[in-house]
């Protein structure tokens, strides 16, 4: 303790330099903490579940022949039909069980009040499998499998419960309506289970054999074309991966060979073989299944690198900083040796001081990680906010304490051996009061800016790949207009409308929001706009032949009248939809440039000509118009071959997006907008109701996220670089002071000595610069899949960035320099 208060005197006797160092660890620590708390719960946390490590989860390697339909929980290799599922789980013999699930859109009615929210389908054998126990009621069991369409009963998330119901236990046995479906409560989650794909927590579970009473007009159950379910197991005790991927895919190689092969038509012969071959691949799944996994690897790992190299040119900053300390405390360890001091007793009190130093700016960066998190939190689009918990988790605080203390002797160990070598006796007969190792602490301070110097170089050079990419992604030519759009979606088939009663509705949602005063047109879709959806059918095109291997899939969507006007779309030739078509009315499509190249259509000629789409050859559908390229699920994915049908033609339309373009600023037409949908149905929530301008920088947020990350931390990094090159330089003069007197003493005048210094600083700057440039080449091959429109390696970026640095390296240099240069040569004879 009570070298704990003599460390504290001694760092607080220069109190403005001290805070500046926790300042700068708090910076550098608090960085590193915000990143990791994101990296730990998206990239390590296990599932709050019964022995996470033995579950596993389940993929299919290509060809999937057949429709899929993938969600967040994953891509879509790890979905399997209905009835393959089925069949594995009942022959397996390697695992303690399996379970399927799949998420889904819902709209929850409960004691008079409706809201838009999530769903998971679950098996029977979901919650068993993961260890879960109710916090009231019952969970499912595999009885709730049986019997499809039979179990209508629901178990609630511990955070439904107790946001929306207030934890109230009298909710077992009351009806709660799920897509216009009745269920009964049978119970509650146990706290902190959110489900197992994280990105998409549900507000309630119902057993998986009820997919059609949530999915109206849905009946997939018994076709192995249709895969959409994800599976995972949980291997028994004492089993391996290795050992169950070889027992299921003995298991699986008899359902291709004797199920399913017999039911595939139309397949090559090199298809058939590679179908034949196929194989389930079995990991690790204590993380649960979610495609944010994949997604967010590779920035955060990214992020995590650049702060690192935030936190290293902290650690140089102080390491120079107790240097430059230590130069001046020589004298004083030289009298505590020669009173007898050992010099592990000198060690022990120069590294309290450093670790006392790493400690409190470890404190301090608690509070600038959570600032850091509320930023990020800032940048993120509301979906992914609710999604994420930005708090720090406990994993977090503990990596907080780990890199605190390795900081501390990172920064703090050279310095303190520097400082107490064992020629002490020779210090107090120098006049100098300089130990004798000072030149190989000066030279440790050149070595450690330059480092600095290239560490900033990568940071600033990476943050100029992000910021041109985000350029080049701004200047993508939507193919459409965004301006003054207000997009949003309902969905009058999960409130029990059927197919009359929504149709009816949207014509009326179209009428109503066009006589709003403001609103110029308006129009509807099946598939949202640049929301990330994509929906495939196989076509059959007149005059193109098709083999057995030929790709012949095209995006699909479904649309209102005026669509193609409202957004702002050219129609290249023929017509758009019209009031007139209707069902009974001749079926009509509109295509996109793309799908007239793909299709062999020549261009604007493709009027007239007709088309199919499914599983049918009866070419009953007629091209009347063709529109210009526009983008469809991603900002950054080229267009697609795209064909439009007339949503009013179509079965089953039970959702739709609708798009108003408005005269004015689309907020002030918004509420506007939400009266007309509650005046039409007030138990009908509004989905993704923003302006299309918004949807199209959320389809891009991840671009504009790592770019202003990156740019921040390389702007922090670049001050702290260039602090610490202005320290150095400072010192390195004041040690030379005499040395620049005698030479002005001699005849040299005051630009010769400020080119002395600045030739210092041109050796650290150019070596500095030349290392950064290959650290900068490793950093962008790594986010090479992040970038847009450009390589890793770009030079033009590497060119402006160089330079920029040798503007602020001369402008850290330059007082200095001019320092140097005015040293009075009869004070500097006398210096010493």
């Amino acid at each position: 303790m009570n070298q704990l208060r003599i460390a504290f005197r001694g760092l607080f006797k220069s109190p403005f330099v001290t805070s500046i160092a926790i300042l700068s660890i708090a910076l550098g620590i608090g960085a590193n903490t915000a990143i990791f708390s994101l990296f730990d719960q998206l990239l390590i946390q296990s599932l709050p579940v019964d022995q996470p490590d033995r579950l596993v989860n389940l993929s299919q390697t290509q060809p999937i022949i057949g429709s899929t339909s993938c969600n967040q929980a994953g891509d879509c290799d790890e979905i399997f039909s209905y009835l393959t599922y089925r069949d594995l789980d009942q022959q397996q013999e390697s695992f303690a069980g399996l379970a399927g699930h799949r998420s889904f859109g819902a709209n929850i009615a409960i004691r008079n009040q409706t809201r838009s929210g999530s769903g998971m389908l679950v098996t029977g054998s979901y919650f068993p499998l993961l260890g879960i126990q109710p916090r009231i009621g019952r969970l499912f069991s595999p009885a709730d499998d049986e019997n499809l369409g039979e179990h209508s009963v629901a178990v609630l998330s511990h955070d439904y419960w107790e946001s929306e119901l207030g934890s109230d236990p009298g909710v077992l046995n009351q009806t709660i309506i799920v897509n216009g479906h009745p269920f009964t409560v049978v119970g509650v989650a146990q706290q902190g289970f959110k489900g197992t794909t994280k990105g998409a927590e549900p507000d309630l579970f119902v057993p998986l054999s009820m997919r059609s009473q949530t999915t109206p007009g849905w009946d997939q159950f018994d076709n192995r074309r249709a895969h959409w379910i994800y599976v995972f197991g949980r291997l028994r005790d004492g089993g391996t991966i290795e050992q169950a991927t070889s027992s299921l895919n003995g298991l699986y190689t008899s359902i291709i060979q004797e199920v399913e092969a017999p039911l595939q038509e139309g397949l090559s012969e090199q298809t058939m073989e590679r179908f034949l071959q196929k194989e389930i691949v079995v990991e690790g799944g204590r993380r649960g299944q979610s495609s944010l996994h994949g997604e967010a690897q590779t920035p955060l790992i990214l992020l995590s690198t650049i702060t690192g190299f935030v936190l290293l040119i902290a650690c140089a900053n102080i390491a120079n900083l107790l240097l430059a300390r230590g130069a001046g405390r020589s004298a004083e360890m030289a009298i505590r040796g020669a009173l007898g001091g050992s010099r592990r007793r000198l060690l022990a009190q120069l590294m309290s001081e450093s670790l006392l130093l790493a400690v409190l700016g470890g404190v301090a960066s608690v509070l600038v990680a959570a600032w850091t998190l509320s930023i990020i939190g800032s940048l993120l689009p509301p979906d992914a906010v609710e999604a994420m918990d930005l708090s720090l988790s406990p994993g977090a605080l503990g990596y907080t304490a780990l890199l605190t203390l390795g900081t501390g002797v990172l920064f703090g160990l050279y310095p303190a051996l520097q400082n107490t070598r064992s020629d002490l006796a020779s210090i107090l007969k120098s006049n100098t009061g300089q130990p004798s190792g000072a030149r190989s602490a000066a030279r440790l301070r050149k070595v450690l800016v330059t480092a600095q110097i290239s560490l900033s170089m990568a940071l600033l050079v990476a943050a100029g790949l992000f910021i041109r990419s985000l350029v080049n992604v701004s200047q993508v030519d939507l193919g459409l207009n965004s301006d003054n759009v207000i997009t949003f979606g309902i969905s009058p088939e999960l409130n029990g409308y059927d197919d009359d009663r929504s149709l009816a509705l949207f014509n009326e949602v179209e009428r109503e929001l066009a006589a709003l005063p403001g609103v110029s047109s308006v129009s509807a879709a099946l598939v949202p706009v640049l929301a990330g959806s994509n929906w495939g059918q196989n076509v059959s095109v007149e005059g193109f032949e098709a083999g057995p291997d030929t790709d012949t899939n095209s995006r699909y969507n479904s649309v209102g009248p005026n669509y193609f006007s409202t957004l702002g779309i050219p129609l290249l030739a023929g017509r758009e939809f019209t009031e007139s078509d209707v069902q009974g009315a001749p079926e009509v499509v509109i295509v996109n440039e793309a799908f007239t190249r793909k299709f062999n259509l020549d261009g604007r000629n493709a009027v007239g000509k007709y088309m199919a789409f499914g599983r049918t050859d009866e070419l009953d559908m007629q091209i009347v118009g063709v529109v210009e390229d526009a983008r469809y699920a991603q900002v950054k994915q080229d267009v697609p071959p795209l064909f439009f049908t007339a949503y009013p033609q179509r079965e089953g339309m039970g959702s739709l997006s609708f798009y108003a373009r408005t005269d004015l600023d689309p907020t002030l037409v918004m509420g506007s907008v939400r009266g007309v949908i509650q005046s039409l149905d007030p138990n009908l929530p509004l989905e993704e109701f923003k302006s299309l301008d918004d949807q199209v920088k959320e389809n891009v947020f991840l671009d504009r996220f790592i770019s202003t990350m990156a740019a921040a931390f390389a702007v922090l990094a670049t001050v702290l670089a260039s602090v610490g090159l202005y320290g150095v330089l400072s010192f390195l003069v004041a040690q030379r002071t005499r040395e620049f007197g005698l030479r002005m003493a001699l005849g040299a005048d005051s630009g010769r000595v400020q080119k002395l210094v600045l030739k210092q600083l041109t050796r650290m700057l150019v070596v500095g610069c030349v290392l950064g440039i290959g650290a900068a080449i490793a950093l962008g091959r790594a986010a090479q899949s992040l970038l847009y429109g450009m390589e890793g390696t770009d030079p033009l970026v590497v060119l402006l960035v160089t330079g920029l640095l040798a503007i602020i390296a001369v402008s850290a240099g330059f007082l200095p320099a001019l320092r140097a240069s005015r040293v009075d040569p009869m004070e500097a004879l006398r210096y010493e």
